[in-house]
């Protein structure tokens, strides 16, 4: 492979322009975003492709940075969810449900299935995260609806095309709890309300705007609660009632 010019930089969303046809698929082109003011945000998107999985993705740097996750995340801090390190994806990405047309790359059902914002568990902004993320251990408190309190990244080694394999654990905290199996009891959109079913039904609905589509409220109930810095522990059905599902 020949040698990188000295200076040259790789453009950023390169990777997840070059495996989408733009003509055939409404998903965001990839233009970045200036980061809100309102604190970095993170998405989860349900995603019904080839195989059922969740794309966790964090606001870094001015584009998402993203994981596969194929059984999602749990709750129980015992358990470690394998979580494939993507392309990065633009901003835009966090407002995107509907469907990916089939025979595209990641075609199927996208469902918003979170989303909210998040900061590193020990403090420092942005510079602690890139740097955490540089090191494989990336600790975060997660201030969604479905996702909250601390979890961690920890990347683990290469598959043989090169992609990053990472454990998604959560932290012990507040909210952990072995027995809240949060993606059988939580299958609707964080945005519309709608089931991955009556998503797929609205096949001309492949981009949601920032303006929900008339009649199709937010069924979810806002969190009970924000994540603590140092939350006390309590009983596991009284934890479980405080999640917003």
């Amino acid at each position: 492979m020949a040698a990188r010019k000295r200076g040259s930089k790789t453009k950023p969303l390169a990777e997840y322009e070059r495996k989408r046809d733009f003509n055939k698929t409404a998903e965001p082109r990839g233009d970045i975003k200036p980061r809100s003011t309102r604190g970095l945000r993170f998405v989860i998107q349900k995603h019904a492709a080839s195989r059922l999985h969740y794309d966790v993705r964090l606001e870094l740097d001015g584009v998402m940075k993203s994981w596969a996750v194929p059984k999602g995340p749990s709750y129980d801090p015992a358990v470690r969810r394998l979580a494939m390190e993507v392309e990065d994806h633009p901003i835009e990405y966090n407002r995107f449900e509907g469907t990916i047309p089939e025979g595209e790359y990641g075609g199927g059902t996208v469902m918003l299935w979170d989303r909210g914002t998040y900061e590193p568990e020990g403090g420092g902004g942005e510079e602690a995260l890139r740097e955490s993320y540089r090191r494989g251990d990336l600790k975060i408190l997660m201030h969604g609806k479905r996702m909250q309190g601390g979890w961690v990244f920890v990347r683990m080694r290469r598959d043989d095309g090169g992609r990053a394999q990472w454990l998604l654990i959560k932290h012990r905290d507040g909210f952990a709890d072995p027995d809240f199996d949060v993606t059988s009891e939580v299958n609707t959109s964080v945005a519309t309300g709608r089931t991955m079913e009556e998503i797929a039904s609205r096949s001309r609905r492949v981009w949601r705007s920032s303006r929900e589509p008339a009649g199709t409220p937010d069924r979810t109930p806002p969190a009970r609660r924000k994540v603590p810095r140092a939350p006390a522990r309590k009983p596991a059905t009284a934890r479980r009632r405080s999640k917003a599902r």
